[in-house]
């Protein structure tokens, strides 16, 4: 063999070394930046899961009492917003103001109705919307992981070459808004 047979066939070694690389690591960005929005997904399918319970809370709360008007209509904007939400801002953001909003409403309407605490029915939907409460949660978290692991390999070298030229770029964490450290009291006492 001639000495410039076996740099060529050196040279296209590396090359198809390096493409072998490339479509790696690609294909790596790729399923990460899935399981991302797989979480995400997963996130907002829990919050409509609540915002679906709300109405049969409501229509539960309604059969006992003429509940504040005020009140049920931020429950029912806040539910809206959670379910017009699309990035993990507006969903945070929305999933914050509809639990002030059944916060503020449950309180209310179980103080001033005593009795409807002792309904079956809404027993089991104040057992599904804690369920459900927890399910967000464990969303979030999943979804935070995945996030946390799409951007350490997004920023990591030589990745971050590749994920530039590819426009794989950082995602956000679902983090709750200001003020929104502590979670809402609900009382059904």
């Amino acid at each position: 063999m001639k000495k410039g047979s076996v740099v060529l066939i050196g040279v296209l070694a590396v090359i198809v070394l390096l493409v072998l690389a490339l479509v790696g690591t690609y294909n790596g960005l790729v399923t990460q930046k899935e399981a991302v929005q797989k979480a995400q997904s997963q996130i907002s399918t829990q919050l409509q899961r609540r915002a679906d319970l709300i109405p049969n809370f409501v229509a539960t709360v309604k059969g006992y009492s003429d509940y504040e008007q005020k009140t049920y209509t931020a429950v029912t904007e806040a539910r809206a917003a959670v379910a017009k939400a699309s990035t993990v801002q507006e969903q945070s953001a929305a999933n914050d103001e509809l639990n002030r909003a059944i916060s503020v409403w449950v309180n209310a309407v179980t103080e001033a109705y005593p009795d409807l605490k002792a309904s079956e029915q809404y027993i089991a939907l104040e057992t599904e919307l804690a369920g459900t409460e927890n399910r967000i949660a464990v969303a979030r978290k999943d979804y935070n992981d995945a996030a946390e692991s799409y951007n350490i390999a997004v920023k990591r070298f030589p990745r971050n070459l590749i994920a530039g030229m590819f426009g794989f770029g950082q995602v956000d964490y679902f983090e709750s808004q200001a003020g929104t450290e502590s979670v809402p009291q609900v009382s059904f006492d």
